[in-house]
């Protein structure tokens, strides 16, 4: 179960990342594409938490970090590539996959930040909030989330357009995903002791 939840984990990273490129409008609220399955991270890392430890957990952020760079440099490379006469759709391409090195930097920056962060807040929670897995989730995705909404938008858009609209439309996104989410890691729960057991 752990390395299934592993591997989510980062397919979620890598996919948050590439449909991102295409904003939704929902709810009188804009966010990119991706937003709805990168929320989903936080509490997979929650639940990854009680499985790998602290010092595990914060590997696995760094790892998921470096998935996202090595992703974000391939396609940067391959779309500066020449492409062949017959290949018509190098523009659609560059368009979808090329993200400006400024929004790739506020990714990875607001990333690797709100996730150690949440490591941090959901091992403090845990020492206080012992057979409450569900108050650890929210509590700790409320902080890391906002921390990962205000740090992208800022250094992805400050100065192009308002921020304070996008920051609250991402988080209040996020924070509906993270309350979705909780059936979900008790679900994961009683089907790892099912496994355990059997």
């Amino acid at each position: 179960m752990t390395s299934l939840l592993i591997g989510v984990y980062i397919a979620c990273e890598l996919i948050a990342n590439v449909t991102a490129a295409k904003p939704v409008a929902l709810f009188g609220l804009v966010a990119p594409g991706g937003v709805f399955i990168y929320a989903l991270t936080f509490t997979l890392l929650d639940l990854l938490h009680e499985r790998l430890g602290q010092k595990g957990v914060r590997t696995l952020v760094y790892t998921a970090f470096i998935a996202n760079g090595l992703l974000a440099g391939y396609i940067a490379v391959i779309a500066a590539m020449p492409a062949p006469p017959f290949y018509t759709n190098q523009d659609a391409f560059v368009a979808v996959l090329g993200s400006t090195p400024r929004i790739v930097f506020a990714s990875l920056t607001a990333y690797l930040i709100s996730s150690l962060l949440d490591v941090e807040v959901y091992a403090r929670l845990r020492e206080r909030f012992a057979h409450a897995a569900w108050s650890r989730i929210l509590l700790s995705n409320t902080v890391s989330t906002a921390v990962d909404s205000a740090i992208f938008v800022v250094i992805a858009f400050a100065g192009i357009m308002p921020v304070l609209p996008l920051i609250l439309g991402q988080y209040a996104i996020k924070m509906a995903v993270t309350v979705a989410s909780l059936p979900l890691a008790y679900a994961i729960r009683s089907a790892r002791r099912y496994v355990t057991e059997a």
